[in-house]
C-alpha cells in the first residue's frame, strides 16, 4: 500500500487520513467519481476472491448506515489492487445531509481488525471524534458502533478511520461528508474528487523508510515542481507511481459533463499526502470556500495553479461558457503525475483542441492575498488567553527518523492547555531542512492571521489543515468552544505516526471514555 512504509511507528501515536467522493448522479448533483487506495495484502489467490468495488452511492436520510468490508479496486485497465472499504466503495458512500440535520451513522465492521471513523474537519462532540484510546475503544471485527452529531456547519468534509490510519485510510478507508447550507446557492452540476497516489506494486513497497527523508513526497512542496530529494530518499521513493481522481487513473477517471451557460462546482479533497498543484483549461474559476468555510468576493481566477495539500478541501465554481473539452490537470513531473486529470466535456460537443501543460511554469494562487479583506473574528494584536509556539523538526531517534514538536514526540509533546471560552494564538513554524508538514486540527477551524510575518491581507482565511513548507511560519487563532481532548498533528501519515503530535486539552472537561489500560486493540495514530 501507499503509505504503509512507515519504519517504526511510535506507541500511542496519533495519525490521519484522507477522503472523497465516487460516481452517483441525484437530480442535479452529480457526485461523480469517488475512489482511491492501495493495499500490500495477501497472495494473488485470495486477491481475486474478493469483490470488485463499487461504484460510490450518496447517502442522506435519517440513518445512515455504512459497512467496512474488503474489496478490489480496479485503478485503470492494467492494475487492480486489494483494498479496505466503507459500503463496499473507493472512497467509501457520500454522506450527503442539509444543515439541522440530526445525523445518525450505524457503522458494522466486517474487516478483520479493528477501526473508527474520524470526522475530519468536522466540529463533531468530542466522544464522536473517532480516535482510539482518546475519545473511544477501536470497534472490533464483528462490531458495530452508532456515531451521532448535528450537522451545524455547511461545506465538504471527509471521514476516515483513525485506527492505525496510516495503513487503513491508504487501504481506502474513507469517504466524503457533504452539508449543504439551509439556504444554498444552486449550481447545475455539483461533482465531488478526490486526489490520490498509490503504489502499482503495494508488496514489493513494503520496505523500512523510517531512516529516510520522506519530506518531497509531499509533490509539489515549496518548489513550483513536484520532486522527490533523490538523493536523500533513494530511487525506490518512485514506487508511488499512479496518482488518482476518485479512485481511478488517467483514460480511466470519469469524465465530468457540462452543459454551456452551466454553473458548475468542483468540490476538491486530497485524500493523500503529497500536495497537488490543479490547472483548469479554458475556464475561469472562483474558489469559493476552503475547508468547508466561504471566502468573501473570490475574485476569478485564469491559468494559475491551485495548490492542495494532503487533508485540504477547496471548492470551486466555474461557468461553463466555452464549449469542447477541456482538462482538470495536475501539473508537475512525477511518474504519476500524468494520470491525475479529468476531461471536462461539453454535451453536444466534439471539437477538442485542448492540450495537456502538466510541466508548464504557471504561478500558484496565495491565499493569504485572495478575496476581500474584511476584519474576521481574530487579529494579530487583539489578547489571547493562551498562546503557544509549535516549532516543528525533524531527527533521528533511535529507531530512525522522527517527527517533532518542541523537540519532543508524541505522547511527550505539551498539549495546549485550555479552557472553555478561551482565545488561542498558535504560532507554527517549520524548521524541518526539507519536510513540509500539512497540520490538522480536531473539532475547531482556525483563522490564519499572518504566514511569514506579512498579515493576511485577503478574504478571512478559516481552515482546520494548514501546509507549512520548510522555513515558514503561520500564526493561526481559534476560540475554545468545543471542549473535549483535541489531536493537533501533521497530515503526512508517516510524520504523525513518527511523533508530530500533540494535544488542545480542556482543562475543564471530564471525559466519560477511559481507555483500558489492558485494551491493546486501540491504536488511534
Amino acid at each position: 500500500m501507499k503509505k504503509l512504509l512507515l519504519g517504526t511507528v511510535l506507541a500511542g501515536v496519533v495519525a490521519i487520513g484522507a477522503a472523497c467522493s465516487n460516481n452517483s448522479s441525484m437530480q442535479g448533483h452529480d457526485m461523480s467519481n469517488m475512489n482511491t487506495k492501495k493495499e500490500n495484502t495477501s497472495n494473488e489467490s485470495s486477491k481475486q476472491q474478493l469483490p470488485l468495488a463499487t461504484n460510490t452511492e450518496v447517502l442522506s436520510g435519517k440513518e445512515i448506515n455504512l459497512t467496512a468490508k474488503e474489496a478490489l479496486l480496479q485503478i485503470n485497465d492494467q492494475v487492480k489492487l486489494p483494498v479496505y472499504t466503507y459500503n463496499g466503495s473507493v472512497p467509501g458512500a457520500q454522506i450527503r445531509v442539509k444543515q439541522g440535520d440530526n445525523v445518525k451513522i450505524v457503522l458494522k465492521n466486517e474487516l478483520p481488525e479493528p477501526i473508527t471513523i474520524h470526522w475530519h474537519g468536522y466540529p463533531v462532540p468530542n466522544n464522536q471524534d473517532g480516535v482510539p484510546g482518546v475519545t473511544m475503544d477501536a470497534i472490533k471485527p464483528g462490531e458495530t458502533f452508532t456515531y451521532e452529531f448535528t450537522a451545524t456547519v455547511p461545506g465538504t468534509y471527509w471521514y476516515h478511520s483513525h485506527q492505525e490510519s496510516a495503513e487503513q485510510v491508504d487501504k481506502g478507508l474513507y469517504g466524503t461528508l457533504i452539508v449543504e447550507p439551509k439556504n444554498e446557492e444552486k449550481v447545475d452540476r455539483d461533482y465531488t474528487l478526490v486526489l490520490d497516489e498509490w503504489m502499482s506494486n503495494p508488496d514489493e513497497g513494503n520496505m523500512d523508510m523510517s531512516g529516510m527523508d520522506h519530506s518531497n513526497m509531499n509533490n509539489g512542496n515549496s518548489s513550483d515542481n513536484q520532486q522527490m530529494d533523490m538523493n536523500s530518499m533513494g530511487h525506490d521513493m518512485n514506487m508511488y507511481d499512479i496518482f488518482t481522481i476518485n479512485g481511478k487513473s488517467g483514460a480511466a477517471v470519469q469524465p465530468l459533463k457540462v452543459k454551456k451557460g452551466e454553473k458548475v462546482r468542483l468540490r476538491l479533497v486530497n485524500a493523500g499526502y503529497m500536495v497537488h498543484k490543479l490547472h483548469l483549461h479554458g475556464h475561469e474559476f472562483k474558489i469559493v470556500a476552503t475547508d468547508g468555510q466561504p471566502l468573501k468576493d473570490p475574485q476569478p481566477i485564469k491559468d494559475e495553479l491551485l495548490s492542495i495539500a494532503p487533508g485540504e478541501r477547496y471548492d470551486i465554481e466555474f461557468i461553463a461558457n466555452n464549449p469542447g473539452e477541456w482538462l482538470l490537470e495536475c501539473h508537475g513531473d512525477m511518474e504519476g503525475t500524468d494520470g491525475m486529470k479529468v476531461k471536462i466535456q461539453y454535451e453536444d460537443q466534439t471539437n477538442n483542441t485542448d492540450k495537456e501543460n502538466a510541466k508548464e511554469n504557471l504561478p500558484v494562487v496565495d491565499m493569504t492575498t485572495y478575496g476581500k479583506y474584511e476584519v474576521g473574528q481574530f487579529t494579530l494584536d487583539q489578547k489571547y488567553d493562551v498562546e503557544y509556539t509549535m516549532d516543528l523538526g525533524t531527527a533521528m531517534g533511535k529507531d530512525g527518523m522522527v517527527y517533532t514538536i518542541n523537540g519532543k514526540t508524541y505522547p511527550d509533546t505539551a498539549p495546549i492547555n485550555v479552557k472553555t471560552g478561551d482565545l488561542v494564538k498558535v504560532k507554527i513554524v517549520n524548521n524541518s531542512p526539507t519536510d513540509v508538514h500539512p497540520m490538522h486540527l480536531h473539532g475547531h477551524f482556525f483563522q490564519v492571521l499572518s504566514k511569514n510575518g506579512k498579515p493576511v491581507t485577503g478574504s478571512p482565511l478559516i481552515k482546520d489543515s494548514l501546509n507549512v513548507n520548510p522555513g515558514e511560519e503561520y500564526v493561526v487563532a481559534f476560540k475554545a468552544d468545543n471542549p473535549g481532548n483535541w489531536m493537533f498533528h501533521c497530515h503526512d501519515l508517516h510524520h504523525a505516526s513518527a511523533g508530530m503530535v500533540t494535544q488542545v486539552k480542556y482543562t475543564d472537561y471530564k471525559s466519560d471514555y477511559t481507555p483500558d489500560p489492558n485494551d491493546t486493540t486501540n491504536k488511534g495514530e
